[in-house]
């Protein structure tokens, strides 16, 4: 009976609580590698995809696009048009009243300072998506010079300004800048 004796108060003194303490932190330390086991791949699956990743931005050259022409390229799966406005659109632009336009934005606003002949804007209608016309030659540009929606009729200016037609908002601009006199980032 000693024996029994010493043994539990073995345990409870020295030997037992290390034991007991030891397959505590092995439990703990095993339950948290389980946790972080079934956290990764969540929380990585709600990140952004590779191709999303791919196209966060893009960088075009404007070097070869001649003042009065357009080209689209792609940003994150939609059309954007990079114009090279000449002297006269840029006219045409500026002597538009302000108080004339329905989302009213004048071309400096909507042009990097100093570079007032590049305009850059998403070709989707803000009407209902659809793709104006007016980078190609000879697409319909409307009646105001800029570009022109087939599917519901709305009409952009030279600074891709609504002008006439159900479109509620200017032609979006997005963020952009200019890495090098031939080079644009979008994104």
């Amino acid at each position: 009976m000693a024996t029994l004796e010493q043994s539990a108060e073995g345990a409870e003194t020295g030997d037992g609580v290390r034991r007991r303490d030891f397959i505590n932190v092995a439990a703990l330390s095993f339950a948290g590698v389980g946790v972080a086991a079934v956290a990764i791949p969540l929380i990585s699956q709600m990140g952004p995809s590779a191709d999303v990743l791919a196209m966060a931005s893009t960088e075009v050259d404007i070097s070869k696009i001649l003042p009065g022409q357009a080209i689209k390229t792609v940003w994150r799966k939609q059309p954007v048009f990079v114009r090279n406005l000449t002297p006269a659109e840029i006219a045409a632009a500026n002597a538009v009243p302000l108080s004339d336009l329905r989302d009213p934005q004048s071309l400096a606003e909507r042009t990097k300072p100093g570079k007032q002949n590049w305009l850059i804007t998403m070709g989707v209608c803000t009407h209902l998506g659809c793709i104006p016309l007016g980078t190609g030659e000879g697409e319909n540009r409307g009646p105001f010079g800029g570009y022109f929606c087939p599917c519901h009729g709305s009409a952009y200016d030279t600074a891709a300004r609504i002008r006439q037609g159900p479109a509620p908002l200017n032609l979006q601009v997005p963020d952009y800048q200019f890495t090098s006199p031939t080079v644009v980032q979008i994104g």
